[in-house]
């Protein structure tokens, strides 16, 4: 009982964090960078950051440690994978278009595309993350697949969701100072030196703890091995034999 307790202390804190993580990158985007539009203009860039931090990292969080909540052990396990499916390809949906956001931006603006770590990084994230939901669903979620086959690729899958999620926080904070040192120049747009630490770069400062925090508490519910969905929970119905 105190070990569930203890999960939901965590499960609550992670579920904070990615409100609070959301909540303040909409801040930064509504209040100093203008808000949002989709015309090809700096607006349509603002887009980007609020869907990749709301869809790479707390709907993508959230569901990994989905199968964590001790309410969803008693149950068959089918329900909750399709949750989990659903709830990364929104995550999916939410970073395509986000990514369509900022190269939307950037033609139009003749910016180059994908010549900054930062990009790179994000880029190879989204491929890998769209070839691991797909490959999640044709392992884990069609009925024919041979049950040998989800044994031997479970591991895979649970690594490279884990490492997914350390290479979306790499991207996350290195755009963060990437937009920061852009913006706060401090001669051009009448703001002060991102050295002088203005509020808007307190706040793009406190975003980054703020994703740091989340990846944290996330690492820590998936890696308490008491946490872990017991295996001999109800399975899913279609691979009963």
């Amino acid at each position: 009982m105190m070990s569930i307790t203890h999960f939901y202390i965590w499960y609550f804190l992670c579920m904070g964090l990615g409100l609070a993580s959301v909540v303040c990158v909409c801040l930064w985007n509504s209040h100093w960078r203008g808000g949002f539009a989709w015309d090809g203009s700096s607006l349509q860039f603002n887009w980007h950051p609020v869907l990749m931090v709301t869809g790479m990292l707390v709907l993508y969080g959230n569901g990994a440690v989905l199968y964590r909540v001790p309410l969803t052990w008693g149950e068959n396990k089918l329900p909750w994978k399709l949750l989990h499916a659903a709830l990364m390809l929104v995550a999916l949906i939410l970073s395509v278009i986000g990514l369509c956001a900022v190269f939307g931006n950037h033609n139009v603006s003749n910016i180059p595309n994908l010549y900054s770590l930062h990009s790179w990084i994000g880029i190879i994230t989204s491929v890998l993350f769209a070839t691991q939901w797909a490959a999640g669903m044709a392992v884990f979620l069609v009925p024919c697949s041979a049950g040998s086959l989800r044994k031997l690729l479970k591991p895979q899958h649970v690594w490279l969701g884990g490492s997914l999620m350390t290479l979306c926080i790499a991207a996350c904070i290195s755009g963060i100072n990437e937009k920061l040192f852009f913006v706060l120049k401090g001669n051009t747009n009448g703001s002060l030196p991102y050295s002088q630490l203005p509020p808007e770069a307190m706040l793009g400062n406190s975003l980054g703890v703020l994703i740091v925090a989340f990846r944290l508490v996330v690492l820590k519910i998936l890696s308490n091995h008491e946490w872990q969905r017991p295996e001999n929970q109800p399975l899913d119905v279609p691979y009963a034999p």
